[in-house]
């Protein structure tokens, strides 16, 4: 009966003293994890603020890009409109609109090749918005679950 106790003392007392361990040990990782949670909520809301700047600083390159296209688009109907008016000029014997008009043709080369250039900045710049507000999201997201997991760990 007496071992049978000494057993059973022992026994009770490896438990209580690995409960005890594993109580601290969850505690001080429980710390750490509060630490390490803020610390990832606090680089996702950075990342976010400058993920908005992006996204701002993308906006306003769009809008020059598509009113620098529209000008570019303008100058050459411009143009187009002063060949047919050269051309008939021409006709009529007027030798310098037939100068004009070859003129005005290098002209519509040109804007059509910057015209061009200014749709593929448009295309360029609408795929970088797409990933900016891409990134915006994900850091949304990842603000939420830190913010849950923190307090998940503030609990426990």
């Amino acid at each position: 009966m007496r071992r049978f106790f000494a057993h059973l003392l022992a026994v009770c007392l490896l438990g209580l003293g690995t409960a005890l361990y594993a109580q601290t040990t969850d505690n001080s990782s429980n710390n750490s994890d509060v630490k390490n949670d803020s610390k990832d909520l606090r680089n996702d809301r950075r990342d976010l603020h400058k993920d908005r700047t992006d996204i701002r600083h993308d906006q306003k390159d769009l809008n020059h890009d598509r009113a620098d296209r529209n000008k570019d688009a303008r100058d050459l109907r411009a143009d187009h409109r002063d060949v047919r008016n050269d051309r008939e000029e021409c006709k009529e014997g007027n030798k310098a609109d037939c100068k004009d008009a070859a003129k005005d043709r290098k002209d519509i080369a040109n804007d059509r090749r910057d015209l061009h250039k200014d749709q593929r900045d448009i295309n360029k710049d609408r795929k970088d918005l797409h990933k900016d507000r891409k990134d915006a999201r994900k850091d949304r997201k990842d603000i939420r679950h830190d913010r849950r997991d923190r307090r998940k760990d503030k609990k426990a």
